[in-house]
């Protein structure tokens, strides 16, 4: 048996969840279809904040603004700002000033300062925003706040491009004996595999905490959950990770040395494993959630490149869509990630079904691989015997549809 939870998980718990949070959403005109492209969380206090961005040398300009408004700001918010439709990247300077436009009028309309608001932007590449339309938008924005599961809804939902479904997770858990409550939104289908960040993410809580340490804890967890999903390869120019506490719970504030800080750390990791994994199972076109667990490295670093070798490989995926049992395709990825490996001490199951075992082939039974490879959910196990290092890496399988999606991402 594993170690008792330290949280409770709220089923169908949103963002505005957390004491001190509104949400809205509305259609604006930026996507061809009525779905909503505009969204705001506002908090009712300066909240502590922070943010993990991508890696990609392009970054869109509304990372440049949201970098701005917590460095003025010394890591304080009020709301953000998400449209989707458009990802206002490589777009020059008339989209920095468009990103600009966004927070300052968004600011003026809820009475805070500019710098207390972040922006977010998710869609395509390359086209400026209809500013009109952004502008008549965010002038609604303020009187679609809602403290509900109604508001939490409206924004996952204006957040959305080729998802499906909105990805959302929440737990509780006491400080102090206090109730904590931690939630999360993300959005992401398609151009996912993060480099410290995630597509885009928003968390909430009503914890006590500093804008340093939730820092901290942000860029630690989204190691080991953002960062291990993949879907494509390919990572966005727009990929952002915002959190925001608002002090609201009524307990002294967090600190590492804290008794309940560990079950708030546990709580946050699994919002952020939970959306994670969302996003992976949502994957265009996918048809099934693979999970990857590595054990038996030589670190914990070393088995995280190999989970997401394995999860990002095109013939693994492939292998899952057509519920093919080819564990020669995993052994290559594991080969080929670039860290130590004994060769000879390799264990390879499909769930629980053994097909390598010190590296050499098992004899197993084709029809029973066959209808466990069928399911939702492929779990993938390698154990190389080397040490105490272990990961866990989240993806889809590859389908035909996959190309279909982004074949014609733009029309």
């Amino acid at each position: 048996m594993g170690k008792p939870s330290l949280y409770d998980i709220v089923p169908d718990g949103g963002v505005t969840l957390p004491q001190g949070f509104k949400a809205g959403g509305l259609h604006c005109g930026l996507k061809k279809t009525d779905r909503h492209d505009l969204g705001v969380i506002w908090c009712e206090t300066e909240a502590a904040a922070a943010a993990v961005y991508t890696t990609n040398l392009f970054q869109a300009a509304p990372l440049a603004v949201t970098k701005e408004s917590l460095a003025v700001s010394r890591g304080t918010l009020r709301a953000v700002i998400v449209n989707s439709g458009n990802a206002n990247a490589c777009t020059g300077r008339q989209g920095e000033l468009d990103a600009l436009e966004m927070r300052s009028r968004l600011a003026d309309r809820l009475g805070v300062p500019h710098h207390h608001v972040a922006v977010a932007s998710t869609g395509v590449i390359g086209e400026l925003l209809k500013m009109d339309r952004v502008r008549a938008g965010i002038d609604q924005l303020p009187g679609r706040l809602r403290s509900d599961e109604a508001g939490s809804d409206d924004f996952c939902q204006a957040i959305l491009t080729t998802d499906l479904v909105k990805k959302t997770s929440c737990v509780r858990l006491t400080v102090e004996g206090r109730t904590v409550t931690i939630a999360g939104a993300a959005k992401g289908s398609g151009m996912i595999h993060p480099n410290m960040a995630t597509m885009l993410g928003f968390v909430t809580t009503d914890a006590a905490i500093s804008p340093e340490l939730l820092h901290g804890l942000l860029r630690e967890v989204t190691d080991v959950t953002f960062n291990m999903i993949t879907v494509d390869g390919d990572t966005s120019t727009n990929d952002m990770l915002v959190a925001m506490a608002s002090g609201l719970a009524g307990h002294g504030q967090l600190t590492r040395e804290h008794p309940d800080f560990p079950a708030f750390a546990d709580g946050f990791r699994h919002v952020c494993a939970e959306l994670a994994k969302a996003i992976a199972r949502d994957g265009e076109g996918a048809t099934k959630l693979i999970e990857t667990l590595v054990t038996g490295a030589v670190s914990d670093d070393a088995a995280r490149a190999i989970a997401k070798t394995i999860i990002g490989s095109s013939l693994v995926k492939s292998a899952a869509f057509g519920a093919d049992a080819n564990w020669g395709r995993i052994i290559a990825a594991v080969g080929r990630a670039g860290q130590p490996v004994n060769v000879s001490t390799v264990d390879i199951r499909l769930g629980d079904i053994l097909v390598l075992e010190q590296s050499r082939p098992i004899p197993f039974d084709e029809d029973v691989a066959l209808e466990y490879l069928k399911g939702d959910t492929v779990v993938i196990r390698v154990d190389l015997h080397m040490g105490e290092g272990r990961a866990v890496a989240w993806g889809c399988d590859l389908t035909y549809d996959y190309v279909r999606i982004n074949a014609a991402y733009r029309t």
